[in-house]
């Protein structure tokens, strides 16, 4: 019995995307401390990263239920607990939603604007890219991008009690991050995607305009949070590491759009994951 209990928590523990998610949390925390709210009490520490991952970890719930007809005919993703048959969609569903609407709920105890700010995140991600637009266009990114943006924009409005210009530019070099993920992973999956009827870049416009919306994602993502670093004030030593980061950037991303390859373009996605992170770290070190 109790290994039946353990098999199924996991089942529901992989539903949550765990990696996904731990980033958005990171983000969540990096916009609240760039605040300067790092004496903030333990509780609003562990009320803002609970109500992110409840929430974030709910909506991939529902997203996945949604899509497991998608899902189930891709060969990345048919070994998912739902299409898998290890999790049945009405159990997804009735999980996905406890979860969400609690994480929604302990947000709006925090802050209502923060609570509004996590609940808009949801909304985007759930019902304005997954449910309407992923099937019809491959620009639905964007929400996603949008959607993904949020957490780092609720935890600064936690920290400063309104939405302001660096939380905005925050969130925009996530939304413009998650191209680069979205389309890396759209073009080395094409056929899974083809194959699912899911509209993407690679199969609309090509993959060498592709790579070059990927490069100048990419750069927008890195111009868009050093801006925002230096409005923070940071002292000069993290600027001048921000710029080295910034340079790399520039550097691999102008280089996969001449030299274009496979190769290359996983190099990029690493580099600029890597690059987030460590943009991430220096503003909490900053600060």
């Amino acid at each position: 019995m109790f290994s039946l209990i353990i098999s199924k928590f996991r089942h529901y523990w992989v539903l949550t995307k765990p990696m996904q998610t731990a980033l958005l949390l990171v983000t969540a925390y990096t916009g609240y401390i760039s605040a300067n709210a790092a004496d903030g009490t333990w509780i609003t520490f562990f009320s803002l990263l609970g109500s992110i991952f409840l929430t974030v970890g709910g909506s991939t719930i529902l997203n996945m239920v949604y899509d497991r007809d998608i899902d189930s005919r891709m060969q990345r993703t048919s070994h998912r607990p739902l299409p898998a048959g290890n999790v049945s969609p009405r159990e997804g569903l009735i999980l996905g939603m406890i979860i969400s609407g609690t994480g929604i709920f302990w947000a709006f105890s925090l802050s209502f604007l923060f609570g509004l700010i996590v609940f808009a995140g949801l909304f985007f991600d759930v019902v304005i890219y997954t449910v309407w637009l992923k099937r019809r266009t491959a620009w639905s990114i964007v929400w996603g991008g949008i959607s993904g943006g949020m957490p780092i924009l609720a935890g600064r409005a936690l920290g400063t009690g309104q939405i302001d210009m660096i939380g905005i530019l925050l969130a925009f070099a996530i939304l413009l991050w998650i191209p680069t993920h979205i389309l890396t992973f759209s073009m080395i999956f094409k056929e899974d995607y083809d194959r699912a009827g899911i509209p993407t870049f690679p199969s609309i416009y090509g993959f060498d305009k592709t790579r070059i919306i990927i490069a100048l994602s990419s750069i927008g993502a890195a111009f868009a949070i050093g801006i925002g670093i230096y409005a923070m004030g940071l002292a000069g030593g993290y600027l001048r590491l921000q710029a080295v980061f910034t340079v790399g950037m520039l550097g691999l991303s102008i280089f996969s759009i001449y030299y274009p390859s496979e190769e290359m373009n996983l190099g990029l996605f690493k580099y600029a994951s890597m690059f987030i992170l460590g943009s991430m770290v220096l503003m909490v070190m900053g600060t």
